[in-house]
């Protein structure tokens, strides 16, 4: 077990070095109360600050889960230790704040508590017709 343990590590480290050259790291993080904001500072130059709701894992974070922040060794991450969340900084930035899945929940969850006028519109038009359409349930027919 030690030696795919081993393999592993050796094959995850590789990976990062590779990141390393390819991203921006961290080189100083905190939680800014004041205008409820993580703040990364990265060797880059640039600064991002970002509310903690819309990072998966830190949007029921409270003020006081925030004040501590860990940057992870190789700079490619960081980690709050009172809720036991991380964030990988290259997702962060590629996905904007949380995984493929969790963004497209996020933004079905704001479609879908629209209230336009062609949303309203279309409703309207659909209930004349009926509604929506019933799921067709395949009936089985046995051999005699």
């Amino acid at each position: 077990m030690a030696v795919i343990n081993a393999e592993i590590m050796e094959a995850a480290n590789r990976r990062a070095v590779g990141k390393q050259g390819t991203y921006p790291t961290v080189v100083a993080a905190r939680y800014d109360r004041r205008i409820s904001r993580v703040v990364l500072s990265l060797d880059s130059g640039l600064d991002l600050a970002f509310s903690p709701r819309h990072a998966q894992g830190l949007e029921h974070a409270r003020p006081r889960d925030l004040d501590v922040v860990e940057i992870s060794p190789s700079g490619l991450g960081i980690y709050f230790p009172k809720i036991d969340a991380d964030l990988y900084i290259p997702s962060l930035i590629e996905g904007f704040l949380g995984s493929k899945r969790w963004l497209a929940a996020q933004h079905g969850k704001a479609g879908g508590a629209a209230t336009t006028s062609a949303k309203q519109a279309a409703a309207r038009a659909n209930g004349k017709l009926g509604g929506r359409p019933k799921k067709a349930v395949a009936k089985i027919v046995e051999a005699a």
